[in-house]
């Protein structure tokens, strides 16, 4: 499942606080700040498709994410791969080294990611 963009920005808030409560959440917001019944709906739809918990202290309710920022982004990378590179990580790769704007450093960088991980296999 996916959440929406607007849903995605609040799971990020989320998951820089780790727990928070409605109060927390709209802190974090920029201006101008969501109304509080907009991230409520927000939130109840991520119970809803399993990416946010709480636990209940009175009437309050303590927001947490139940899935990782790490799964979340590989299953969307790995969906964006699939989609729009015929589900190849060597045309992803290609695409991002040539389109992207990486200094020579960064290119260095990411050929010493690339050889740690075929020492590791």
């Amino acid at each position: 499942m996916k959440l929406s963009k607007t849903e995605e920005e609040l799971m990020n808030h989320l998951w820089k606080l780790n727990k928070a409560f409605m109060k927390d959440l709209l802190e974090v917001y920029p201006e101008p700040k969501p109304a509080t019944t907009t991230v409520a709906t927000l939130l109840k739809r991520m119970t809803d498709k399993g990416f946010v918990g709480y636990n209940l202290f009175g009437n309050a309710r303590q927001y947490y994410p139940l899935v990782k920022k790490k799964d979340y982004f590989s299953k969307h990378l790995n969906g964006l791969i699939k989609t729009f590179f015929n589900d190849s990580t060597s045309q992803f790769a290609s695409f991002f080294a040539k389109e992207t704007d990486l200094s020579k450093e960064e290119l260095e960088e990411l050929r010493n990611l690339i050889d740690t991980e075929i020492k590791n296999k």
